[in-house]
């Protein structure tokens, strides 16, 4: 088998769609990050198309290689590995369905292929905290049974309204069951001694992870606040290559490693990064908001880990990307069953597609 062409559409929907096609009438589907979509599309097509067209896709690993040194001087930090993302994860849909089995029996079995998600609430910078608070409510409405809430600060806007944060983590909290975990995300928005101040607030209230509380380079930083903490703190979506994984885990110290299939250069990496995870004993919640491609994708790799098995993060169920497909993976009762199909298991609908590319 042989590669033949490679494609990437920028859907409508904020989407930057792979699609890898071979000489066997074999296809698959990946996704890049959603970050400028259309300059993502041009790289794929640019830069990665004429290195692996003319290839055999089941030689996964060797293409990856390829497809990163050979375009690495174009940037390790964003767009070179979130669009090796998008090519990668098409290469093992076609895997999957060319031996007939679901990716993480590729990846070596699942631990586990069911799993709780959690509702990621973001955007809550502007928000006051009741109206964070109404969309928390909304959220358990819809049958979620673990949340988080995200403050979209960024290193820029660092400590701009700790004490509205603090608010409103505790009037959801006060709200939710015992039994639905409550993580709050600072987007690196805090200084090391306000995120431990913090920390040990929310640790009272009972929080279940505490995410990126402090600038994402700040690995020292990060470090002071994990080791000042008895909750669990977590970071990684900046890091995009197993090297930068490790050395956030020898500086930073984390407690949870968050890689993002669809920016960490794909399945390929992220099963590294998970690996690597366990073998510092720490386990792993990837950061992923792409509800579709990349939430399977990602579900496939954390199948195979037993130290995966904390809820997944899902930014919620989006209509118009679901109609993409044939039979979409939906969510029940706040859980997500990985479908035992070929590849990832989706199957584009043509028309709907069609309907979805930007001019």
């Amino acid at each position: 088998m042989k590669i033949t062409d490679v494609r990437a559409y920028p859907l409508k929907t904020r989407t930057a769609l792979v699609r890898v096609f071979t000489d066997e009438g074999i296809e698959g589907i990946g996704e890049c990050s959603p970050m400028n979509v259309p300059i993502m599309c041009h790289f794929v097509e640019q830069a990665l198309k004429p290195i692996i067209v003319g290839k055999d896709p089941m030689d996964v690993e060797q293409l990856w290689n390829d497809m990163f040194m050979r375009t690495y001087k174009l940037g390790v930090m964003g767009t070179q590995p979130s669009c090796i993302s998008g090519v990668d994860i098409a290469l093992w849909d076609i895997r999957g369905k060319a031996t007939n089995m679901p990716i993480y029996k590729l990846l070596g079995g699942a631990a586990r292929t069911r799993f709780r998600m959690y509702k990621s609430i973001g955007g809550g910078a502007p928000l006051a905290a009741e109206e964070m608070l109404e969309r928390v409510r909304q959220a358990h409405e819809e049958g979620y049974t673990a949340i988080k809430i995200r403050m979209d600060w960024g290193p820029y806007r660092q400590d701009a309204d700790p004490e509205k944060d603090l608010r409103m983590f505790q009037l959801a909290r006060e709200f939710l069951p015992d039994s639905t975990p409550l993580s709050f995300d600072a987007n690196n928005g805090y200084s090391v001694s306000t995120a431990i101040r913090q920390g040990r607030a929310f640790e009272q209230l009972g929080i279940y992870h505490f995410e990126e509380p402090v600038p994402q380079y700040d690995y020292e930083g990060i470090k002071r606040v994990a080791d000042a903490l008895d909750v669990p703190v977590s970071a990684g979506e900046h890091e995009y290559t197993r090297w930068q994984m490790r050395d956030l885990l020898l500086q930073g110290a984390p407690d949870i490693l968050q890689p993002d299939v669809v920016k960490c250069c794909g399945i390929t990496e992220m099963k590294r990064i998970v690996t690597l995870a366990e073998t510092f004993d720490r386990s792993t919640l990837p950061h992923q908001t792409q509800p579709t491609i990349g939430t399977l994708a990602s579900l496939h790799v954390c199948a195979t880990s037993p130290q995966s098995s904390r809820p997944h993060e899902f930014s919620g169920e989006r209509p118009e990307l679901n109609e993409l497909f044939e039979e979409p993976v939906l969510l029940e009762d706040g859980f997500m069953q990985i479908p035992d199909r070929p590849g990832l298991g989706l199957v584009i609908n043509e028309e709907r597609l069609a309907s979805l590319i930007a001019e």
